[in-house]
C-alpha cells in the first residue's frame, strides 16, 4: 500500500512539474497571467517555472514580422486612378501591449497599412508617386507607425511600396509625352550644334578674309579631298576676282548715262566694193 502511495505522489509531482515548467525561445518572451491578472515581470528566454493551474504564459515573438498589403485602387491628388500594393516590416517592442491593448495585432496592422495607403495615394500626384518613391514611403512609415507604437507597443521598421499599375490609356500617354520630351530635347541639341556651328564658320571666315592665301590653301585641300575618292569629278578653280572684273567692266556704261551700243561689222561683198 505504502508503494502505491510513493507512485502516486512521484506521479502527482511530475505532473506538477510538467505543469509548471515553460520554455521560452531566444526570440521569444512570455507574459504570464495569474488568475487573469497580468504579472509585472517578462519571463526571458529559457526554462521558466510557473505556478501551476493559476499561471498562464502566452508567448510573443519579438521577429521582424512580413506583412504584404494587398493591392489598394485609390484616385491621387490630380484625378487619376492607381493600383498599389505594398510590404510592411514591423516587430513587437512592448509583448504586454501587444496582448493587452489590441486583439491578433498583425491583423491589425494589415488593416492599418491598407487604410493608410490609400490616404498616402490620395494625398500626392502621380508624378510624385512615380519618381519620388522615397517620400512616398517615408510619409506611409509614419502614417502607420503613428497609431500602432504607442498603444500596440509595435514598431514599424520600413515600409516599402511595391508596385503601381497605371490604367492603360495613361500608360499610352505618357509614352507620348515622353517621346514628345526626347524629340524636343533633340532638336535643341541640333539647333545649338547648328549655332556653334555657325560661329565657327564666321571665325574662319574672318581668318582667310584678313589673310588672302588661306583661301587658296583652301581651295586646293578641297580638290585633294575631291580626288582621293576616286571619282570623275572635275574641279576647275575660277577666282571670283575675275567674276567681279567683269561685273564692273559691265556697269561701266551705265554710269556714263549713255547705253552701250554693239558694234556690228559690215558684209564682206561691201568691204570689197569700198
Amino acid at each position: 500500500m505504502a508503494v502505491i502511495v510513493a507512485v502516486a505522489v512521484a506521479a502527482v509531482v511530475v505532473l506538477l512539474l510538467a505543469l509548471s515548467v515553460r520554455q521560452v525561445q531566444q526570440y521569444e518572451r512570455g507574459v504570464v497571467f495569474r488568475f487573469g491578472r497580468l504579472l509585472p515581470e517578462i519571463r526571458g528566454p529559457g526554462l521558466r517555472f510557473i505556478v501551476p493551474v493559476a499561471d498562464q504564459m502566452t508567448k510573443v515573438t519579438m521577429q521582424t514580422v512580413v506583412l504584404d498589403v494587398p493591392a489598394q485602387g485609390a484616385i491621387t491628388r490630380d484625378n487619376v486612378t492607381v493600383t498599389v500594393d505594398a510590404v510592411v516590416y514591423f516587430r513587437v517592442i512592448d509583448p504586454v501591449k501587444a496582448l493587452i491593448n489590441v486583439r491578433d495585432y498583425p491583423y491589425a496592422v494589415s488593416q492599418v497599412a491598407q487604410t493608410s495607403l490609400r490616404t498616402v495615394i490620395g494625398d500626392a500626384d502621380l508624378d510624385t508617386l512615380l519618381s519620388d518613391r522615397q517620400q512616398i514611403n517615408a510619409h506611409l512609415k509614419a502614417v502607420i507607425d503613428e497609431p500602432t507604437e504607442g498603444p500596440w507597443g509595435l514598431l514599424i521598421e520600413r515600409v516599402e511600396v511595391k508596385d503601381i499599375a497605371l490604367p492603360e490609356g495613361m500608360k499610352r500617354s505618357m509614352s507620348r509625352q515622353a517621346e514628345a520630351e526626347r524629340e524636343r530635347r533633340a532638336r535643341v541639341i541640333a539647333a545649338d550644334g547648328e549655332f556653334q556651328a555657325s560661329r565657327r564658320l564666321s571665325d574662319a571666315a574672318q581668318a582667310m578674309a584678313a589673310t588672302p592665301g588661306a583661301l587658296q590653301l583652301r581651295l586646293l585641300q578641297t580638290m585633294v579631298d575631291v580626288a582621293a575618292e576616286k571619282n570623275s569629278t572635275l574641279v576647275m578653280p575660277f577666282p571670283v576676282e575675275l567674276l567681279r572684273f567683269f561685273e564692273r567692266a559691265a556697269s561701266a556704261p551705265a554710269t556714263d548715262g549713255t547705253p552701250a551700243q554693239a558694234t556690228v561689222p559690215a558684209p564682206a561683198s561691201a568691204r570689197s566694193r569700198g
